[in-house]
């Protein structure tokens, strides 16, 4: 994998009541991706951008939203979501330090 793709694979994490009930229960971590990455793309880029190690990666095909706008109804995009586990006494966190 090319350095530059693991900048680009990992679009952000994705926080929600869901996503932190996950963090609290299986040690996982939630990140929003790009639709055409691949589990081991999304395991090489976590393990490389937080130092961490990965044990497992589920991956989520998440359809867009049809919603209802002054001209009708428009549809959100569809996009990708990983279910990121890792290791036992590992941690990511997303606070920045100032």
């Amino acid at each position: 994998m090319k350095s530059e793709r693991i900048y680009k694979v990992l679009l952000g994490p994705h926080v929600s009541e869901k996503a932190a009930m996950a963090g609290d229960a299986g040690n996982q971590v939630v990140f929003k991706v790009l639709p055409g990455a691949s589990k081991l793309e999304v395991k090489n880029a976590v393990e490389a951008l937080f130092k961490v190690d990965v044990v497992d990666v589920r991956t989520v095909n998440v359809k867009g939203k049809v919603k209802r706008n002054r001209f009708g109804l428009s549809k959100k995009p569809n996009w990708k979501k990983a279910y990121v586990s890792l290791a036992q006494g590992q941690d990511i966190d997303f606070a920045i330090a100032e």
